[in-house]
């Protein structure tokens, strides 16, 4: 296994010039500018940008990866938004389409509690039918049922989805889900913050700014969240840089983002499916990327669905200190080809970091430490 120390101490070999100034200030822990993401994101050593990203996060979190033992619950797939980049959202008239109800969304959060879960991660369609205060019976009803488990559920875009259908204010549908049982957000849907892109990919959802503005009142009344970007569709270095550079500043202010995830389009079965796949050596620079410019977000996370695990096993020397968790039943990315396993198991996901030369902590929303016997899990607080 190497050590926390092991790379920091001895120096790289930087092949682009262009980063021996960006890696000066790495090394001096001072912060990178929208430039130097630009510059990083037009470099093509990889390595390089590996070596610092691997320092920034050693420095952070030691040679620790976390993981947790989590369930994804989809309540719907129907959605009233028709985004180019969606093949999981479908209309209220598709024969295909699903709806659960009340019993049936606490049904299958159960199948995944015998695992002995710590987080139902929910996130659904835009559906025009289901109101603010059918989603709050159901986020009350789960915490009736499972007391112990942390809720994450719904994006920024189903908020302001359900404050618009509810006609009240974003900070008042965040009371109302906060009053229900919901302890976090997750931080799906920000796609990319470039207007230009978000007319051609998801048109349909809210704006840049709304999504940040959603976040920030969020983090204001005290409920966590992660934050994404999407990557590998029609997004220029630019673009990229300046979505990471304004959640920066939303973090500035509130401190309120957890983890970061950047999260690669699958282009299958969706409008754009005439685009190519994002390579490992993209997926593995907006990994790294990310960690050098989020200076103020904790934690970065290879999310295993996307990447395939063996990326994410790669990704924790590329600045990546989570590898998400069990999932058990993930449909958002499987609609659009991913090809991975639906779920791993806890031993899958200790084998995993292991194998990446890792020390895997089990660990909460909250990143509190989760011990486990036989028969019980605590959390270290």
């Amino acid at each position: 296994m190497i050590s926390p120390t092991h790379n920091i101490s001895k120096q790289p070999v930087i092949e682009d010039r262009r980063l021996k100034a960006i890696y000066e200030k790495v090394e001096a822990a001072e912060r990178l500018s929208y430039d130097d993401s630009v510059t990083m994101y037009r470099s093509g050593d990889i390595l390089a940008l590996g070596y610092m990203a691997n320092l920034v996060r050693e420095r952070k979190h030691g040679d620790t990866t976390y993981f947790n033992v989590n369930r994804h619950i989809n309540p719907t797939d129907v959605c009233v938004a028709s985004c180019r980049l969606c093949a999981f959202g479908k209309k209220a008239k598709d024969p295909k389409a699903y709806t659960m109800s009340l019993e049936q969304v606490w049904e299958v959060a159960g199948k995944g509690y015998a695992e002995a879960v710590t987080e139902f991660h929910v996130v659904g369609g835009l559906h025009p039918e289901l109101s603010l205060d059918w989603f709050c019976q159901m986020i009350a009803g789960l915490k009736e049922r499972y007391a112990g488990v942390h809720l994450k559920a719904f994006t920024m875009v189903e908020v302001a989805f359900l404050a618009k259908r509810a006609k009240i204010s974003i900070r008042e549908t965040l009371e109302k889900l906060k009053s229900a049982g919901v302890d976090s957000l997750p931080g799906g849907g920000a796609e990319i913050f470039s207007e230009r892109v978000r007319r051609i990919i998801c048109d349909h959802k809210i704006d840049g700014s709304e999504w940040l503005e959603t976040a920030r009142t969020a983090h204001q009344i005290g409920l966590k969240s992660n934050c994404t970007v999407l990557y590998g569709h029609l997004e220029t270095p630019e673009d990229l840089s300046d979505h990471l550079v304004k959640l920066r500043a939303v973090q500035d202010e509130t401190g309120g983002f957890v983890t970061h995830i950047p999260l690669a389009f699958h282009p299958d079965n969706t409008a754009l499916s005439h685009l190519p796949k994002t390579s490992g050596f993209e997926d593995l620079k907006q990994i790294a990327i990310s960690r050098l410019m989020l200076d103020n977000i904790p934690h970065i996370k290879a999310y295993w669905i996307m990447l395939t695990p063996g990326m994410a096993q790669i990704a924790q020397r590329f600045g990546a200190n989570d590898i998400d968790g069990t999932v058990v039943e993930e449909k958002i990315y499987h609609d659009a080809g991913a090809t991975t396993a639906q779920h791993f198991r806890r031993k899958d996901l200790l084998r995993l970091i292991r194998e990446a030369g890792r020390e895997p902590v089990e660990r909460d929303t909250a990143y509190r430490p989760v011990t486990r016997t036989e028969s019980a899990f605590t959390v270290l607080v």
